[in-house]
């Protein structure tokens, strides 16, 4: 849909820029080329996934198509610039970044939610507004029409782009992601930045083998040739599971969306789980159904993943558990047998406890089994420290030890009801019971007793530690270290009394959105790519699914129906809170007006949004929310 209406494109104001060679760029230096403003935090697993849809277009259209990566960040690291920078070559950012700390661009083009897609015309209009990821299609023909339509103008330059390459960092290991410890005192690692594994020794240097290529790709094969892409998890099968399956290890190969096994006598690597295609809650969902299932007895290489982060084993469960970070859940697998299902989460972002089938993660990145049988879980994007149980009878239930929910953070020590982390990634157990966390963000390894319920600081001043181990090779326990931005490995001593930190909470500097008490109006809008129509024949194919921080900050208006408008009623009493909205809607290729034809490829579309909000008589008493917005 194009509407005749032109805005502007406001100017891209900033801090400073990367990736232009130490350039300043403006809108008048974009002139006559089509520009996606990407708006992104590198915390956020769906910011990623934009990062890597927007690849191949970005390749097609090199000539007449810039990308800028607007920086708009959550955490307060985030706001760092040489943490920035590293996250530009983690993830072989190959456009434009502006620094955006401020969220002055970002409040310029109002948006509200990460990711957001803005594209500008050659002339510096703004001809759309995208919100969430998935919109790879509708963009290839929004520039083709861009370009078609601006070539016959004369306002269409071809040429090279403003991109510039950052020097590439040197190293064994680049931007390692977890660690695994090998019967024989060795240490495997996923070296995610060169897209491979590599096996140290006990030194935590030495060299001693490579599983991979080291060049991104899916490819099975022997250790020389095998392919990944930002492998991340690592898990060791028991012996028995390993004499069944004929494999050793098993990878989460985050960014193929798979299960690699690993012999570790030969090198090869397997693919065990995924299609290599990133799972979307599906399209019976956006019509209102439950979370989505894996059929019983599917074909495990056939069932879409999304961005596993983490895998360990489950002694009480029997199987593999996966941290599914792309949807927010945790999935179990069986090597034996191949059975995937989803374990625990709805897909929902957030922080929600109870029974493991209605609880809500947040982009879990970390997993550790402890001597009961628990699973731990680093919940990165809530800075929360959970934990999966298991009674017996089987039932499996969701608790939060240490966290308060998605805009809350921080450095603080004490009692675990006000501690606060800082997107955590890493978690492990230590001979007492007790449990490391890699604080990634503050840049430290956090301490929680369970027994006490008091949280402290073992170490400070790492270099986004991504995962933590423990290490008796020595005799003496001791804690294995991933420092990420630092390529390396290191150990770090368990102190006997640990620090105390007290750097205070924060919530994330986004500012909250004034709303007027009583009534209020939520219109998500939505337009189908050109070449596409709603899927309209089942009924209507849109969703809203609202709730709210605190649960009673909503007196009407909560829960999930059909159609992308709603009336709330906020609650007398309430001053601040989080709202949370999940929009979906389901196109299929076809024409507007016309029946979609028999095997026609359908897309689902989706974003969530937690908007932070204060209560203000002079406030908002309507917003209105791009799900997919074209001019």
């Amino acid at each position: 849909m194009r509407l005749t209406s032109r805005v502007r494109a406001s100017e891209l104001q900033g801090r400073a820029w990367l990736n232009t060679g130490g350039q300043d760029l403006d809108l008048a230096a974009l002139r006559g080329k089509v520009v996606i403003l990407d708006f992104w935090s590198f915390c956020c697993i769906n910011c990623l996934h934009v990062l890597d849809e927007l690849r191949p277009l970005e390749e097609r259209f090199s000539d007449v198509l810039v990308t800028v990566g607007v920086h708009s960040p959550k955490f307060e690291h985030e706001a760092d610039p040489e943490a920035l920078a590293a996250a530009v070559d983690r993830y072989e950012v190959h456009h434009p970044v502006l620094d955006d700390p401020e969220l002055t661009t970002w409040d310029a083009y109002t948006a509200r939610a990460w990711p957001t897609l803005v594209v500008v015309d050659p002339e510096g209009y703004i001809v759309a507004h995208l919100s969430g990821e998935g919109h790879v299609q509708g963009l290839v023909s929004l520039v083709e029409e861009l370009v078609a339509e601006h070539e016959a103008r004369g306002t269409l330059h071809r040429g090279d782009g403003p991109y510039v390459p950052r020097p590439a960092p040197e190293g064994d290991l680049r931007f390692p992601g977890k660690v695994l410890p090998l019967p024989d005192g060795s240490f495997l690692v996923s070296d995610t930045g060169h897209h491979r594994l590599v096996q140290l020794g006990n030194d935590l240097e030495t060299v001693q083998r490579v599983i991979g290529a080291g060049q991104k790709g899916h490819e099975d094969g022997d250790a020389a040739t095998a392919r990944f892409t930002e492998p991340q998890g690592l898990t060791l099968l028991p012996e028995d599971v390993r004499a069944v399956v004929g494999y050793d290890v098993v990878v989460a190969d985050s960014v193929n969306h798979r299960l690699r096994g690993v012999d570790l006598a030969t090198g090869t690597v397997r693919t065990v789980a995924g299609s290599g295609v990133q799972r979307l809650l599906d399209e019976e969902r956006a019509r209102g159904a439950e979370p989505n299932a894996v059929p019983v007895g599917a074909d495990p290489l056939t069932v879409a993943l999304s961005s596993p982060w983490d895998v360990v084993w489950s002694t009480r469960a029997g199987r593999l558990l996966v941290a599914m970070a792309g949807t927010h859940q945790l999935f179990s697998f069986d090597p034996r047998s191949g059975q995937l299902a989803v374990l625990a989460g709805t897909g929902d972002e957030g922080l929600k406890d109870g029974p493991a089938a209605e609880a809500w993660f947040a982009q879990s990145s970390g997993l550790a089994e402890d001597h009961l049988g628990n699973v731990w879980i680093a919940d990165s994007e809530t800075s929360a420290l959970r934990v999966l149980r298991f009674d017996d009878d089987g039932a499996v239930a969701v608790e939060t030890a240490v966290g308060e929910g998605l805009f809350d953070f921080g450095f603080r020590d004490g009692d675990a009801g006000q501690a606060r982390l800082q997107h955590c990634l890493g978690v492990a157990q230590l001979p007492d019971g007790s449990v490391a966390v890699a604080d990634t963000y503050n840049g430290a390894v956090r301490h929680y007793d369970p027994r006490t319920g008091q949280v402290a600081t073992l170490a400070r001043g790492l270099a986004e530690p991504s995962d933590v181990l423990l290490d008796v090779s020595g005799g003496e326990p001791l804690l294995v270290v991933v420092e990420a931005n630092a390529h390396r490995l290191v150990r770090v001593p368990i102190p006997a009394t640990a620090q105390r930190v007290d750097e205070g909470a924060s919530q994330t500097q986004r500012a909250r959105t004034k709303l007027a008490p009583g009534a209020l109006a939520i219109d998500v809008r939505f337009a189908a790519p050109t070449g596409q129509k709603l899927d309209d024949r089942w009924g209507d194919p849109t969703q809203l699914k609202i709730s709210s921080s605190p649960e009673g900050a909503l007196v009407a208006g909560g829960g999930t129906a059909q159609g992308l408008r709603r009336e709330l009623v906020l609650a007398d009493g309430v001053t601040e809170g989080v709202l949370h909205l999940t929009a979906r809607a389901a196109a299929c290729d076809g024409e507007p007006g016309g029946e979609i034809p028999d095997h026609a490829a359908c897309h689902l579309y989706q974003q969530d949004w937690g908007i932070p909000f204060v209560l203000d008589p002079e406030g908002e008493t309507e917003l209105v929310l791009d799900l997919r917005g074209v001019n």
